[in-house]
């Protein structure tokens, strides 16, 4: 079993109860009908990535789905939460890459973003054995990457809100959503 596409997702849920607002979080997202099964951190090797539109038309209720997902929630009015994914793809498509999840209090969704695309980075810079300095900041070191003509592309998606102010659950998700077909 190994995945030919994954989609890419993101939502957000307030509600009264902690799972209810996880729950509307993933209505957001359009992945609310599947059972949901997290998986590590591997992107396989020739695995297309498809836009979360033409991914969700795939799903079926009940089905068996695939991820890798980073979640946060707060109910304290105010607090900024973020949930990330990130992706690096090596420039050979026959190799495998990397996703990360990140999940931040305080970050607005373009640093956590940015983490999380860096996390799988250096994860896949290190199997690759490209050298680097973990003390370089993350836009250099995307340069050097690229620059070792193995990491071709990375990206991320984000997802942040500000907890709601009247003390709700505020929750939010990304997904790497992998499908079988």
């Amino acid at each position: 079993m190994i995945p030919k596409k994954v989609f890419l997702t993101k939502g957000l849920g307030v509600h009264k109860d902690y799972l209810s607002s996880f729950e509307l979080a993933l209505r957001s997202a359009g992945i609310e009908i599947c059972n949901l099964v997290y998986v590590s951190s591997i992107l396989p090797p020739n695995c297309k990535i498809i836009s979360s539109k033409a991914g969700i038309k795939h799903l079926k209720p009940g089905q068996i789905t695939y991820c890798v997902m980073s979640r946060n929630a707060t109910n304290e009015p105010n607090r900024l939460i973020s949930a990330a994914i990130g992706i690096a793809i090596p420039k050979d498509r026959s190799y495998y890459g990397y996703l990360s999840e990140h999940h931040g209090f305080g970050e607005v969704a373009k640093k956590s973003g940015d983490y999380a695309e860096d996390l799988a980075a250096t994860m896949l810079a290190t199997t690759l054995g490209i050298p680097f300095d973990v003390d370089v900041a993350w836009d250099e070191r995307r340069q050097i990457y690229k620059a070792a003509n193995h990491i071709f592309n990375t990206r991320s998606i984000c997802q942040s809100a500000e907890g709601n102010k009247d003390g709700l659950w505020t929750s939010v998700v990304t997904a790497a959503v992998f499908l079988m077909d």
